[in-house]
């Protein structure tokens, strides 16, 4: 496009000509576009960043400078964020080309290995699941539980617009919920928790015809395995809302599937296989019966046949705003996880069905086995909650809570600390030969 174009049409970049920019100004009574934004003059740019310029060496050396500033802790961090062993494979896969450098997979002649490699993330979802359809990828677990909340407002008749959430919910995944419920009027509320589960009596009382859906957890985010799920699909069903679990997959290698106890949506943070802590970044699952097959938002990877009679994969359904019509879209998500999940069911395959299944049982296992340890400590009580743990548990602690975390931060270990006195404790097998020295540490602070 020649400059003269540019002048009178825009570009394909910025698409308003300056006589279109200068009657937007008009319009608005501000003189450039400048006055459109409030940026302190503190962190405005100046034309100088006043970084000088480095030589590839030079640069690495104070890289390497910057990064050995940073604390070298071992965490026995959870709360949605999981750090399991991810095999080479993975990386060595997932990281070529074609798979590292391919955006949606709009165009199926080209992307067959990488439909393929979401379609059977679909289908693991599916099995672990038991539900009938699986979204092949979302942002994440708090805005996998955002569109859960939305999607109950078009797959039911009745007209209820509250969203009842457990009281122990991550503060995070509260504020995303918050703000998704915001456009449609929907309200959250919270229910009680029991000795860590959900308290279904209390649930029940809550519950009417204006509940639109309720949500629950297992593991919750204090690690404890739920075992009154059934209770609360009960609950859920007398009053005709969705009810909506949070998990992830290896959890569900091992526990009770949720279409057993009634559960309409599955939603969690997929990434717990694949990824490894990631301090953030994550993968939404997202999973539901096939009566709602068209209300489930982002995309659908389904198998058909080319026109030699081939399998074939392809984006089969496709609901987000940007492809239809607004008015008839079931999300705005505007981008997906694709390349996590191709990760994610890369793991999984590598482990294998008995693979996954051990992997859930040492989770177990593990968490048992250190709150069990930390329970002799003088000072501590492991773990708070009666129950079966899942990776993590929480530990009473008769100092105060952030003094041992931060005394703990001082001798190479992180924990979470979750109230005045309550500290929560992380395990993985990417921690197990760490535990003995962590149990010796929590001895001498916690005196």
């Amino acid at each position: 496009m020649s400059e003269s174009d540019v002048s009178t049409t825009g570009s394909p970049y910025a698409p308003h000509t300056p006589a279109e920019t200068a009657a937007m100004l008009e319009a608005l009574g501000v003189d450039d576009v400048e006055a459109l934004f409030d940026v302190p003059d503190a962190v405005a740019f100046d034309g100088d960043f006043g970084i000088d310029a480095r030589g590839e060496r030079e640069t690495r050396r104070e890289a390497a400078r910057l990064l050995r500033r940073n604390d070298d802790l071992t965490e026995f961090l959870g709360r949605g964020h999981y750090d399991h062993y991810v095999p080479s494979v993975v990386d060595d896969l997932s990281k070529r080309s074609e798979f590292l450098t391919s955006y949606t997979q709009y165009q199926p002649e080209i992307a067959q290995g990488f439909l393929q490699t979401l379609f059977e993330y679909q289908s693991m979802l599916v099995e672990l699941t038991g539900l009938g359809v699986a979204n092949c990828s979302m942002y994440d677990a708090a805005t996998a539980l955002g569109e859960a909340a939305t999607l109950s407002q078009r797959v039911r008749s009745v007209s209820g617009d509250r969203i009842l959430v457990p009281e122990h919910l991550r503060d995070g995944k509260h504020a995303v919920l918050e703000n998704y419920a915001d456009g449609p009027g929907l309200s959250v509320e919270s229910y009680p928790m029991d000795d860590g589960q959900a308290d279904v009596a209390a649930l029940a009382e809550m519950a009417d015809e204006d509940v639109a859906m309720v949500y629950a957890e297992t593991p919750s985010v204090r690690g404890v395995v739920a075992e009154n799920l059934a209770g609360v699909g009960d609950v859920t069903d007398d009053h005709d809302a969705l009810f909506c679990l949070g998990s992830d997959p290896v959890a569900l290698a091992l526990l009770e599937r949720p279409a057993d106890v009634g559960a309409d949506v599955v939603v969690g943070d997929a990434a717990s296989l694949g990824i490894g802590t990631a301090y953030g970044f994550g993968l939404g699952m997202f999973v539901t019966r096939e009566e709602y097959l068209r209300q489930v938002p982002g995309r659908l990877v389904g198998a058909s046949e080319d026109a030699n009679d081939r399998r074939a994969y392809t984006l089969t359904l496709q609901t987000r705003e940007q492809h239809i019509r607004k008015e008839r879209a079931t999300s705005n998500i505007c981008t997906n996880q694709a390349w996590v999940a191709l990760r994610t069911a890369m793991h999984a395959a590598w482990l294998g069905p008995q693979g996954l299944v051990d992997l859930a049982e040492e989770c177990v296992t593990r968490a048992e086995g250190l709150a069990t340890r930390l329970d002799e400590v003088v000072g501590l009580q492991a773990p708070v909650h009666d129950g079966h743990h899942f990776r993590e548990f929480v530990v009473r602690t008769d100092q105060p809570a952030r003094a041992v975390v931060e005394d703990l931060a001082a001798r190479g270990y992180a924990v979470h600390a979750v109230d005045e006195h309550l500290l929560q404790v992380c395990t993985t097998e990417v921690t197990a030969d760490e535990e003995a020295a962590f149990v010796e540490a929590m001895a001498e602070v916690a005196r």
